[in-house]
């Protein structure tokens, strides 16, 4: 389902308990304009100039804590001579914020440089090499980025464990020789491609943690992944390998509110059977020049409001209440 509301969406008479700003899937790279695999122009030098109008207009807000990206900062097309430079450059753009922004990895970032290296030029706030994390920016709200790339063939040395077992685990669900091909797999199957990945079982474990800890704290959770995590907002090729699982876990739990992610650049929005919503974000990379994809959420202590520059839709999502019951 496309992201869509009855009309403009304009701040709230109430003030928000914080703003955040949002935006997804730059692919930044310093090459000649191209299209996708199914023919969607794309803008790889115009990307960073959503970015750079995105910061503009957060810091002249005044009021966006903080800001999250979900992924995919640079294209997996990026000549490897300049992965470097390029997640540097665009890193320095989003450090021209004046706030702290959540990175969480995406495919094109894997294909360009190694997680372990990855961690750090993102700065991201955890203790070792892992990539997922979570954060508190007031005590209501609870934020947890996830690592939809923990379990997968990208990122990993060619010889490590992980490699190996993921890359077993295509072998079992997609016969095609090109891993990336979803060709002749039907509905949710076609999620089974090299360039998605999953949660991993330790991964999961800390969720569940995070989740319970939350709960007794009558927390809201917003969980951010690269991959969506619902079929109702995004296609099914897109989809994250083990959404199921992870969606189970958070169904034990009454917290989680929203599930935001990138990586399907069409955007979209559904509210699943438990009141969750699920909005995947529009992205950068495929604005004209002129144009662009970002917005702010304004939290509330019942529901979020996204407001979306002209590529991003405006969306309103009213927590379900009361509460659901435990399974």
């Amino acid at each position: 389902m496309m992201a869509t509301t009855s009309g403009p969406v304009h701040a709230s008479t109430p003030k928000p308990m914080f703003t955040f700003g949002v935006i997804a899937d730059v692919q930044y790279a310093d090459i000649p304009d191209g299209r996708s695999f199914l023919g969607v122009p794309r803008y790889y030098r115009h990307s960073i100039s959503v970015l750079q109008r995105a910061v503009s207009v957060w810091n002249k807000q005044g009021n966006i804590k903080f800001s999250i990206n979900f992924g995919d900062i640079v294209d997996g097309f990026c000549p490897k001579d300049k992965s470097l430079w390029a997640v540097q450059k665009v890193v320095d753009e989003f450090d021209n914020f004046d706030g702290p922004t959540y990175h969480m990895f995406g495919n094109h970032c894997l294909y360009n440089l190694p997680r372990s290296k990855l961690v750090a030029l993102l700065k991201m706030p955890t203790d070792s090499d892992r990539a997922y994390y979570e954060f508190s920016p007031c005590p209501e709200y609870r934020f947890v980025v996830l690592d939809a790339y923990d379990f997968s063939t990208l990122g990993w040395p060619r010889d490590h464990p992980v490699t190996a077992a993921a890359m077993k685990f295509l072998e079992e669900k997609n016969p095609n020789t090109d891993k990336n091909s979803p060709e002749g797999l039907v509905g949710v199957d076609r999620r089974f491609v090299m360039f998605n990945g999953a949660v991993g079982k330790e991964q999961l474990s800390w969720l569940g943690d995070v989740l319970q800890d939350a709960s007794e704290r009558r927390q809201n959770v917003i969980l951010c992944s690269h991959l969506p995590m619902d079929p109702g907002a995004a296609s099914p090729v897109g989809l994250m390998w083990n959404y199921d699982e992870v969606m189970a876990v958070v169904r034990r739990y009454n917290c989680v509110k929203a599930c935001f992610a990138g990586h399907d650049h069409r955007g979209g929005h559904t509210v699943d059977s438990h009141g969750v919503h699920h909005r995947t974000l529009e992205a950068a990379l495929e604005c004209p020049p002129g144009t662009s994809a970002f917005g702010h959420i304004e939290a509330y202590p019942d529901k979020l409001l996204l407001v979306g520059s002209d590529g991003m839709a405006d969306t309103e999502m009213c927590f379900q209440s009361p509460a659901r019951p435990l399974l």
